[in-house]
């Protein structure tokens, strides 16, 4: 049951057409993600992320491994996006991320999956992987809306987000769920070939807080709007942890429900190249239990079970 409807339900069709003139905007010199590669993918051009004009879904399906407000009984409406504007030494998903795999879907395609999950009984519609295809979801959000979608929606971000389409994504979004991984420079560009990553987080994340406030859960347990920050602890790097979680507390609000995740593992191609051997292993006990202690320390009570 939705206690508060869904944001996007307010727009009207003189608003739709304005989105939709966004939407081709952006993709004629595209800058929907902060790499702005300025290529035409509405002819088909392809950029930093490998994906065209249309976006590549690798699956779609009521998912029960996410956060257990986000899950509920009936499961997140999950839709896995192909294709990134990381790239991550250590993706768990590389063969999605890298190298894009899965149909080219049309908006409607996209919205006919939306509406399905929907009559699944999902709780909400989680975008995964999404920062690279937004014009396209936006598309697919407003032939859904008129399908009659209800449900709210979740924006599962890297967090390496463009300011101006977080800003056009602000009707649209109910959860915001950004994973925060560094916390400088240098690590960032190793890492995942994003140099100015740590600013372009924490400007993102700032801009979600903005829009959608802390997380508001209904009476039953089910997420409805707000930030759901993620925090994926790396091996060796829990330097960067505690400053990360710092910021949290005092730039954003001691009230932000935070994931500290300890699901790290080495792959890729840090099981090769012997330039990633400081994060070879997985996360020690001790490392998530400081994790957890710098969070309490700061006063972020909110932590994800």
């Amino acid at each position: 049951m939705i206690d508060k409807k869904p944001v996007y339900l307010g727009i009207d069709k003189d608003k739709e057409k304005k989105y939709l003139e966004w939407v081709s905007k952006t993709l004629q010199n595209c800058c929907a993600c902060p790499r702005k590669c300025g290529v035409n993918r509405l002819e088909n051009e392809i950029g930093h992320c490998k994906i065209g004009r249309y976006a590549r879904v690798s699956s779609a399906f009521p998912h029960f491994g996410e956060e257990s407000c986000l899950v509920g009984w009936h499961g997140s409406g999950t839709i896995f996006f192909s294709g990134c504007n990381l790239n991550c030494v250590f993706c768990q998903n590389y063969e999605i991320s890298q190298y894009p795999s899965g149909p080219e879907c049309s908006a409607e395609i996209i919205a006919e999956m939306m509406l399905n999950l929907q009559s699944l009984g999902c709780h909400n519609i989680n975008l995964v992987s999404p920062s690279h295809v937004i014009p396209q979801i936006i598309e697919s959000l407003i032939i859904a809306k008129q399908g009659g979608l209800q449900l709210p929606i979740v924006y599962n971000t890297n967090s390496y987000d463009s300011i101006d389409s977080l800003k056009i994504l602000g009707n649209w979004i109910d959860i915001y769920m950004p994973d925060i991984k560094y916390w400088e420079e240098e690590t960032a560009c190793k890492y995942s070939n994003a140099k100015n990553y740590p600013n372009i987080v924490k400007e993102s994340i700032k801009e979600m807080h903005r829009q959608v406030g802390d997380l508001v859960i209904s009476s039953d347990g089910i997420a409805q709007r707000g930030l759901l920050v993620r925090h994926l602890v790396m091996p060796g790097l829990i330097h960067e942890t505690k400053e990360i979680l710092k910021w949290l507390a005092k730039e954003i609000s001691k009230n932000t429900y935070i994931n500290i995740m300890e699901q790290y593992r080495p792959t890729y191609k840090v099981l090769y190249n012997p330039c990633y051997s400081k994060i070879s292993r997985r996360p020690m006990r001790g490392e998530i239990e400081e994790a957890i202690h710098y969070a309490k320390l700061y006063g972020l009570s909110r932590i994800a079970d």
